[in-house]
Formats: structure tokens, sequence, C-alpha cells
């Protein structure tokens, strides 16, 4: 695989030698396997081979296994080391991958040969798995249009390759106008309010980029979330604040970046797609096999909430109000969109004595990860550990003897084996946390290579994931120390990777995060529920200079203050969902018309009256618009879960944050099942009992 470096699917992959000029080669070879296997696949019938499982449906789940690890670590590439020459490489075979994929399910042949075998008898003695397998295969087919005629499946690829480039144009130019801007400010004195840590950070940045030394001092302040959150909650200065916020305004917005028509592209393309699926909108397309089951539930269930919470988000937002214009000596008026988390942080600052700050010091990162590594440890009866790793500059470099190579300095690699039994390797992952501007913003977890447990004697093939973010970088002599909301984040990722990493269901396309999308997000949030607990604080919250562990007063504090303003966190989540929803629920509706418009219309009961109307946040809602589906139609999954996550994280309050027992009870019952069963029986298997919907509302307070 010399000549073909990403299709070299090893354990320790050979990053330095993922050069783009071997892109569109590598990618036409695996075009070229994966073509063959489908060929075969498709010409069963005619041969008169007797069908089987294993070279039917079986056979299908390994046919593109080349491509998707080539096409995993391209994609993975332009999110973490952007480039011209990689956005170049990747745009060419962009059209070229997506038809291929689309056409799977478009073949005739090998419709025919996975009808003819899963409408067969044969069937029926597969044990409960593979028999899962089959039926989710052709359900999977037929969701993608198997049983059209000739004319809509060739329509059917034009879309889904529309599609992808469309949506990567759209996440570049939101990278891009991100990257643009920057604000310098000469005077200390303009930062008033900041903390030490925001200071010293933004000092960093602009000696970094050659913008100021030490002896010259200038702060430099960017969109990037470690920059932007605390200037926005700490500046006491109202202009920095405002200059912010509209640049972000911009993002995705601006000049020949702007998304605005791409989304109405994006969202024709998608309805346009449902409706040859026989679906009127794309929301009963995204939802039809997931635990919602319709787009029309999924609304209902965010208005639901929405109705249930909207008396204390206005209550909060009038409240606070009250309070900016008692401080200004003012007449209570409605806010600028640039105060509200100002005048938001500062209150609770004051009314709880509570400054997340104080909790910096306490959330060294590399600490952060040891103290949840030695969590999963305990509850799920494994062993992680990290792995010697070197980032070559040049791929003729020598990579020492038994190390791993990463993709930059900063990245670390780690295995994770199973204690009992014979300590197989469960997988290796790697860790990236700091941003970059060669890197996408926010924090993700993906899937590399997704492995199988021991099968008919042999050996485990081991998982491949990762865990990406852009958390609070180091500065000057102090480490990286996190925001008590970036520990969530972190905490969030690790559980999408260990659904990964414990999948052990024998059928690859069921395995791990394989899972409906409203369901996938359970183990990720659950797993923010350690990050308020006492016993599990402890383990990783420890003070970077002296070990010791957050006072009582302070854990205190800021458990009286966690459900601060949880209404406004609540309704401005469920926003995002009901504009998700409406746009593609009622396409037809809305067509053309001005989207800061829609966007108003849309969530007037969602919102409390402004001085300054906010532009839409479309234009740069990657969640949507950033993949050919994504979250798109799906956002409401992160409440859906929530419901889920804050009652199965009653059974451990109530048998103990660190009991092993529960812990294992999670992982067998629900984190190594992928989707081996029906995810609500998984949950009652946990529970022993349906979702509690009035667990969600309980722990915010708002019940």
């Amino acid at each position: 695989m010399a000549d073909h470096p990403f299709l070299n699917e090893q354990l320790d992959i050979r990053w330095s030698q993922l050069n783009p000029e071997h892109i569109k080669g590598d990618l036409e070879a695996a075009l070229e396997e994966a073509r063959k296997n489908i060929d075969t696949l498709a010409n069963l019938t005619k041969s008169g081979e007797t069908l089987t499982y294993e070279n039917t449906v079986g056979a299908l789940d390994e046919s593109t296994s080349s491509l998707s690890w080539a096409w995993g670590l391209v994609s993975h590439l332009t999110s973490v080391c952007d480039s011209d020459e990689i956005r170049k490489a990747q745009g060419e075979m962009i059209p070229v991958v997506t038809e291929f994929y689309s056409s799977i399910a478009l073949n005739e042949g090998l419709w025919q040969t996975l009808k003819a075998y899963g409408e067969s008898d044969a069937v029926d003695s597969l044990d409960a798995v593979r028999k899962r397998h089959v039926t989710e295969t052709l359900a999977e087919f037929r969701e993608s249009g198997a049983d059209l005629d000739a004319d809509s499946k060739q329509r059917l690829m034009e879309i889904e390759s529309e599609l992808a480039t469309l949506t990567k144009t759209y996440s570049e130019n939101v990278l891009d106008t991100t990257n643009e801007w920057e604000m310098l400010v000469d005077d200390e004195r303009e930062l008033a309010g900041l903390s030490e840590s925001a200071k010293a950070a933004a000092l960093a940045s602009a000696v970094e980029k050659g913008q100021a030394t030490e002896d010259n001092p200038r702060w430099r302040f960017t969109l990037h979330m470690p920059s932007y959150i605390p200037l926005m909650e700490q500046a006491e200065n109202d202009k920095l604040r405002h200059e912010a916020w509209k640049a972000m305004c911009k993002v995705g917005a601006s000049g020949d970046k702007d998304n605005s028509d791409l989304i109405w592209q994006i969202l024709e393309l998608r309805h346009e797609k449902a409706q040859l699926l026989g679906k009127a909108h794309f929301p009963d397309f995204t939802t039809s096999r997931r635990m919602a089951k319709t787009g029309e539930a999924a609304l209902a269930f965010i208005d639901d909430l929405a109705d249930r919470v909207r008396p204390a988000y206005r209550e909060e937002m009038a409240s606070l109000e009250k309070y900016r214009a008692a401080k200004l000596d003012e007449e209570v008026q409605p806010m600028q969109p640039w105060e509200v988390s100002y005048w938001s942080e500062r209150r609770r600052r004051e009314e709880y004595a509570f400054d997340d700050e104080q909790l910096r010091p306490y959330f060294e990162v590399n600490r952060v990860i040891d103290g949840m590594f030695e969590l999963a440890q305990r509850l799920f009866g494994v062993e992680i550990k990290e792995l010697p790793s070197t980032y070559l500059e040049d791929e003729g470099d020598l990579l020492p003897e038994g190390h791993y190579e990463v993709w930059h300095p900063e990245v670390k690699v780690f295995e994770i084996r199973d204690v009992d039994g014979d300590g197989s390797l469960r997988g290796i992952f790697y860790t990236d946390w700091h941003p970059r501007e060669t890197k996408r913003g926010g924090a993700w977890m993906n899937t590399l290579k997704t492995g199988l447990p021991p099968i008919a004697g042999n050996e485990r093939i081991p998982h491949i994931g990762l865990m990406c973010g852009n958390m609070s970088p180091a500065v000057g002599d102090k480490p990286s120390l996190l925001t008590h909301n970036e520990v969530e984040t972190v905490f969030h990722e690790f559980g999408h990777l260990i659904h990964h990493l414990f999948g052990d269901v024998p059928v690859k396309g069921l395995n791990g995060i394989s899972v409906p999308w409203d369901f996938v997000e359970l183990p990720s949030q659950i797993m923010e529920n350690f990050c308020w607990e006492r016993a599990s604080l402890d383990l990783f919250a420890r003070h970077y200079e002296t070990g010791e562990a957050i006072p009582e007063e302070l854990f205190d504090k800021m458990r009286r203050a966690r459900n601060y303003m949880e209404a406004s966190a609540f309704i401005r989540q469920l926003s995002f969902g009901k504009l998700d929803l409406e746009m593609h629920l009622h396409f037809q509706k809305f067509k053309g018309r001005d989207l800061n418009e829609i966007d108003r219309e849309i969530l007037e009961s969602y919102r409390v009256p402004m001085k300054t109307d906010s532009p839409t946040m479309l234009v740069r809602f990657t969640h949507l618009f950033g993949h050919s589906t994504g979250y798109a139609a799906g956002y409401y999954s992160y409440k859906w879960a929530e419901v889920l996550d804050a009652d199965a994280f009653t059974r451990f309050l109530e048998e103990g944050v660190l009991n092993s027992e529960t812990g294992l009870s999670f992982k067998d019952t629900i984190l190594s099942k992928g989707n081996s069963e029906d995810v609500a029986k998984l949950y009652r298997d946990f529970m022993g009992r349906d979702p509690d919907p009035e667990a969600l509302l309980r722990r915010g307070g708002l019940a």
C-alpha cells in the first residue's frame, strides 16, 4: 500500500504520508475495488449461486470498507489540517464519491439480490442480530430509493452529489469568515472586567501573530469560542462587545462567502429528495426510522417543552432587564443582544458570589482527561493508557520504534483495553483539544474505523476513534485551564467515543454509534452529569498548583448556580430545534423570503424583544447545513436525548455515582449494544421502565 497511503488500513496511521497529491489516485483505486464488490453482489441472482447472509447482506457490509476508510481520512484532515491543496483535492472527488455511494441503494441488480435473500425463508434461521441487520438493510435501501424508477434514481443521485458540494462550500464559508476577523486592543484599560486568564490568552494570541511583544503589549480577540465567550461575558466595555457581536453576525454572511443562497439551494434539494422518496417533507424522511417517527411529532415535542418553560424564561429575562436598569440607574427597557451574556454573568457573580473563573485552576486539561479516564475505568471495567506518539513534519522523517504518529504536535493517542478476560484491545483513539486556524470550530467525536468482537475464533478487530475540540489553550507559563462548560464538552464527546469503542455487535453496520439519531446523544449527555457530582469531580477537579480539590464552599456555590438562567438556556436550545424543523417542514411556505424575516417569524414566541434584532444564525448553522444531512431536521435530538439522560442518570444517583455495577449495566445494556436491538428496549433494559419525561424539567428546577 506504499503507493496508496490513504488505503493503508493499519492501526497506527501514518499521517505524514497522507498528502493531498495522493487523494485522487487513492480514492479512485478504492472506488474501483468497491465497484467490483458491488457488481459481484449485483450479479449473484444471475449466477445461480445459493444466496446466504454471508454473500449478500454480510458481504455488503464489507464491500466499501476501503473507500469508507480512505474518505474518512480525507474528511478528517479537512477538519483539522485545512489547506487550499486539501480543499481542492477533496472538492474534485466529492461528486464522484457521493455519486458512487448514492448509486449503491439504486443499483437494481444489487437490490434484487438483497431483496431475494431478505424475503427468503433462510432469514428465519439467522440469530436475532443478523436478522435485524437484514431488516434494517432492506429498510435503508427502500428509504434510499431502491424502489424508484430509473429516472427518479438518476435524479436522486444528482441531488446527493449537489448536496455534498453545496454543504462543503457552506462549511468552508463559515470557517473562512470566522478566521477573517480579529480585534486588536492597544489600551489595557479598555479590557476592564476581563479575567486575567482571558487577557493573558488575548496577549499570547497577539504575540503569536507577531502583532505584539511582552514589552509592547496588545490584545487580540477572535471569533473562536475561547476568545469570544469571555469577551461577551466579562468585558465592561460595551463597544468591544458590540464590535465582536457584529463580527459574529457576519460569519457565513459576508461578501462572496454569504451562505444565504446556499441555504435555499440545500433546502430545495432536501425537499425534492424527500418527495422523490414518498415523504411529504424532509423531516418525515429523516425521522421515519428514529424514535420521533415523524417531523410533526418532533416539532410537537419541541413546542410542548417550550410552552412549559416559556413563563420561567420570560420571568428570567424580565428580571435581568430590571437588574441592568438598576445598576445603570435607567428605566427598565429591552437590552441589546450583545448585553445579555454580560449582564447575566455579572448578576450570577453577584447573586451567587460565584465566578466561573474561580473554577479554572481546578480544571487543568490533562488532569481533567486523566480523571475522566479514571472514572471510565472504575465504572466500565477498562484500562486506558496513553501511547507514545510523535508528530513528523515530513513523510520521510523517521518514526521512533513503538510510537504512533499524530497529525499535530498537540495530538495524543490512547488505547483502551478490557480489564476482565484476556485484556483484549478495544481500540485506540486520538485527542486534539485546542483551536487552530486550520481547524474547524466546535467539538466533535468521529469514528475512523468500526471494529468487531471476536467471531468464530477470530481475534477482536479494534475500533479507532477521535475527539476534537477548541478549548482554552495554555497561556504563557500556565497550562491549559478549562471552564466548567468546556469540561462538560470534553465529557460529552467522550460519551460518544465510548459508545463507539465499547461497541460489541458482530455486525459493523449495527455497531457503536449506528443508532437512531435521537438516541445517539444519550451516552454523550449522560456523561456530562458526572461534571456536577462531588464523588466524580474529586477524581479530576484538582488545583493545578496545589493539587487541592474544589473547596466545599466553592462547590456549593457552583451547585446553587447550576440552574441560574436555566429556562433561558433551555429555550435557546429549543429555538435551534424549532428553527431547524420549521425551515424543513414548511420549506415551500418560506421559500425565497428574507432569512432574517423568517427567523423572526418562526422564533417570535421563543425570544423576548431586544433593542436590535439579531440577524439569523442560519448562515452559520453548520449542524444543519455543513453536511448533506447532519443534524438537519434532527437538532431536536439534543433535547430528546436530554430527557433520556436526565432520567437515566437518576439510577446512578440512587445506586452511587461511582457504582461499578451501575456503570457495567449501562455499558452492557446500552453502550455495547449499538443498534442490535430496538433502542427503546435497550433503555428499558437499563432502567426497567420507559423514560420519565418530567426528569429533565425537575433537574433544571423547571417542573
